[in-house]
């Protein structure tokens, strides 16, 4: 079965007072990250009856916060984790190949052999290049998807990372991994999927009360409330699932960035990675992302304490990631050349001793003593397998009526694949819409009624009003902060959100 894709105001009122009627779902899914999506994918396409529910929007905690990659597992075959290593390469290809190969591509990996990096450093780094090779060809995906590692000459090097230090440069190894243009777009996408497949998914939307066969719902818009009759509930809320299940143990780590204009590093096309000193396997990496940007990350450090709904880097973070990369660049990046920052916590289970960055980062599948089920800790790149497991524990839990995983092929929205009626664009299509919309990016044009539509929606940002009503009219923004923080990431720059804000909220004011 599949029916319009679009999220917005009109589909949400209907959906709420539809549930009104007091019949009983199979899954209401609580959270609207990646791994609530995923749930809520999985399990519309098995065919039961699914609400996916979230308090403030989709993607609003840690899916947004990530380094944008889909990695293959190289970390985690390091430490000897052979699972998860060939877990995440086969699911990296899945999304390369089958789900979103419009969300995904090949990221080039610079780390350039420095004086300052030992001879069995460099020979650990090849090592691993050579091992990730090995799980992308275990995993079945193609080279022509994620090209072999290789070395390449120092000239080679700063064609590609242009601001590398230059002296003493031996070449470098170049290897790849998968990109996201954007992880919150990736959780819309798969979200919209969903709807498509007839789940309802519903934002602005708070769960309280929840057991193993009901959950009340309150609209935060209005205020009002309703008792929905459920087979099971998933808690995939990450790290606030405490809130609902007090028994779970978590361990949040806070991983933060930093945002350049890409200029700062001289345009590079391939990701800068530099190794974190007195670190066997763990670097930081500058890399190139949408809108003009460098992305610089991460810092992997204990979050103990009360759970904020957006969390702030510290002074620390900054300084260690600045200092980090500016051992491996001709001229150091200073403070004031941040333009942007952002954190996330990520959803680890308290294990109770060691570092968080040794922290393993396999997820877990438990029922709460009032039956809730809830899913804790896991990857990013692993969020379908994940899925996956959540929606088969609550099949045979509750004896639920429901067919085979199907997701492992299931292209989402966007994907050249999916059933989306495509529409003729007037106009020539911008390269960065492609790049976020997909097969879809005639359709945001062509079904833009806003003055001007092809019109950035500020000088120098690449993102056109027509996008911003396309967030609104089918992607369920439902406010400005969702359009610039969420559907966009103009907020992540404070001189981008002041140039944008205006015109957002006059097309939210058309739209809705």
């Amino acid at each position: 079965m599949t029916g319009s894709t679009a999220l917005n105001a009109t589909r949400r009122a209907a959906e709420l007072a539809a549930l009104g009627d007091g019949a009983t779902v199979d899954l209401v899914v609580i959270g609207g990250g990646i791994t609530g999506a995923g749930i809520a994918l999985d399990a519309v396409t098995r065919g039961l009856s699914v609400v996916l529910v979230d308090k403030h929007d989709l993607a609003f905690g840690t899916s947004r916060w990530s380094s944008k990659l889909v990695h293959g597992g190289l970390r985690y075959l390091a430490t000897g984790n052979v699972g998860i290593a060939r877990r995440s390469a086969a699911e990296r290809g899945i999304l390369m190949t089958r789900n979103a190969p419009h969300l995904v591509h090949a990221m080039p990996q610079l780390v350039p052999l420095l004086p300052s990096m030992n001879t069995p450093s460099r020979a650990l780094v090849r090592f691993g290049f050579a091992a990730g090779d090995g799980l992308r060809k275990l995993a079945g995906t193609p080279a022509s998807v994620l090209p072999r590692s290789r070395r390449v000459d120092a000239q080679r090097a700063i064609t590609l990372a242009p601001t590398v230090r230059r002296a003493g440069l031996d070449g470098a190894f170049l290897a790849y991994d998968g990109q996201l243009v954007d992880d919150a777009r990736l959780v819309t996408a798969v979200a919209r999927t969903a709807a498509q497949h007839g789940a309802r998914v519903l934002t602005r939307v708070a769960a309280s009360a929840a057991s193993s066969n009901s959950v009340t719902l309150v609209d935060t818009l209005t205020g009002e409330s309703l008792d929905v009759p459920a087979r099971a509930v998933v808690n995939a809320t990450g790290v606030w699932a405490g809130d609902l299940d007090a028994s779970l143990k978590l361990r949040p780590s806070r991983g933060t960035h930093l945002v350049f204009d890409a200029a700062a590093f001289g345009n590079p096309t391939a990701a800068l990675t530099v190794p974190i000193p007195d670190e066997i396997n763990r670097f930081v990496f500058a890399m190139p992302e949408q809108l003009g940007r460098v992305y610089l990350g991460l810092t992997d450090e204990d979050a103990p304490g009360p759970i904020p709904d957006v969390p702030e880097p510290t002074l620390a973070e900054i300084t260690f990631l600045l200092d980090t990369v500016n051992t491996a660049l001709d001229t150091a990046l200073r403070p004031e050349d941040v333009r942007g920052s952002y954190a996330g916590l990520r959803p680890l289970i308290d294990t109770g001793t060691g570092r968080t960055a040794d922290v393993s980062r396999e997820h877990a599948v438990t029922e709460s003593p009032s039956g809730v089920i809830s899913v804790i800790g896991g990857k990013l790149t692993e969020y379908r397998y994940m899925a996956e497991d959540v929606v088969n524990r609550a099949v045979e839990s509750r004896g639920l009526a429901a067919g085979v995983c199907r997701t492992r092929n299931l292209p989402l929205v966007g994907a050249p694949s999916n059933p989306v009626a495509t529409l003729r664009s007037p106009v020539e299509l911008p390269g960065s819409l492609v790049a976020r919309f997909g097969a879809e990016a005639p359709n945001v044009i062509a079904r833009a009624s806003c003055e001007r539509p092809t019109d950035p929606v500020a000088d120098g940002i690449d993102v056109i009003r027509a996008e911003f009503e396309y967030a609104i009219t089918h992607e369920g923004a439902l406010a400005v902060d969702d359009i610039l923080d969420r559907r966009t990431r103009i907020g992540l720059v404070a001189e981008d959100r002041a140039a944008a804000e205006a015109v957002a909220a006059e097309i939210l004011a058309q739209a809705i």
